[in-house]
């Protein structure tokens, strides 16, 4: 099997050859190539050079576009503050909704014809053209709670839950036809799978999840399923009380983070998502030996069963060893995948 055949297979439930690897890589990945992050989050050409060689040289079975959460806003209008070497960020005190009635006069683009959006849009075509059908190709969106904190400002969103319920609705909503749009231009570039990074949702109780966040995942979920490719949900952080919704959004693939047990995520979640990674990223990878790497990942293994995919419970930190890191490709080639 190639490498994105056997991700494509995973997600479909079909027998595979070996397990998957897909550990997610950012900054790590700009470092292997000596390029700044400012480089990698700004320019398609440098995030393809270092994603394939990070793919290539430590045996992933897939390349990226994720490098940040500011790349819809930025391009909504809102202030981003970059940096040489570090991810932009939101400016939180000057989020571009924080007055709410802005909303009502927030037009979303055509995500192609953007700067950094249209920025990721070109990384899948570079991709498809680096890399063919040889690895599997993932575009990347935020999710609608991680989206409206970038737009409103975090605190300020986790008020509005209960103070201002009707704009959270309208927001959110907006939220979803911004990102599907993103989504839609990705996958007609060459995007194999879509990510959708929801890391905001893993602040909320499970009865705001399930009011306010998941009907809009699903929407988000479904209308990407519409578009002919699987869904990736990345949530990072602790998802241990909303776990049971989250298996009802038909992802193909859900990440756990590392605060999360993989028994209870495989039990509650059911049966259908591959899961993904549970790997604490420091102290079980960067900080660790590759014999304990292998070995907290046939723990996982274990408790995820056969539809399990290779990864930590985030992104890969820079600095880690590269024994470390070659350990999660050495656990996929010689582990059993039934």
């Amino acid at each position: 099997m190639t490498p994105r055949e056997r991700i494509l297979a995973m997600m479909e439930g079909r027998p595979v050859d070996r397990l998957p690897v897909m550990a997610i890589t950012m900054m790590l990945a700009a470092d292997q190539i000596g390029a700044k992050y400012r480089d990698y989050a700004l320019d398609h050409r440098v995030l393809v050079e270092a994603q394939v060689h990070t793919a290539e040289k430590f045996g992933l079975d897939y390349v990226s576009g994720i490098s940040d959460p500011a790349r819809e806003a930025a391009d909504l209008g809102a202030t981003i503050k970059y940096f040489q070497d570090q991810p932009p960020a939101i400016d939180e005190c000057n989020a571009l909704l924080h007055d709410a009635a802005a909303l009502a006069k927030l037009t979303a683009p055509d995500p192609a014809t953007t700067p950094r959006m249209g920025d990721r849009i070109r990384a899948m075509a570079l991709y498809r053209q680096r890399v063919g059908d040889r690895f599997a190709i993932e575009g990347w969106v935020e999710g609608p709670c991680a989206q409206g904190a970038d737009l409103r400002g975090i605190n300020t969103l986790m008020y509005d839950f209960f103070d201002n319920p009707a704009f959270v609705h309208d927001l959110f909503a907006f939220v979803v036809e911004l990102e599907y749009q993103f989504a839609r231009r990705q996958v007609e570039a060459g995007a194999d799978l879509v990510g959708i990074g929801d890391a905001a949702a893993s602040l909320v109780g499970p009865q705001i999840y399930s009011e306010f966040v998941w009907p809009y995942e699903k929407q988000l979920v479904d209308r990407i399923h519409g578009l002919g490719v699987p869904v990736r949900l990345h949530i990072c952080g602790n998802i241990g009380k909303i776990l049971e919704p989250i298996g009802r959004l038909g992802c193909e693939i859900v990440d756990i983070d590392f605060l999360v047990p993989m028994e209870q995520a495989r039990r509650q979640i059911g049966p259908g998502p591959a899961l993904l990674g549970n790997l604490d990223p420091v102290r079980a990878v960067k900080e660790s030996t590759p014999e304990k790497v292998r070995a907290a990942l046939a723990a996982c293994h274990k408790a995820a069963g056969p539809r399990y995919i290779v990864g930590a419970g985030c992104e890969i930190p820079r600095g880690t060893p590269d024994a470390n890191f070659l350990a999660m490709a050495e656990y996929a080639r010689s582990a059993p995948n039934t």
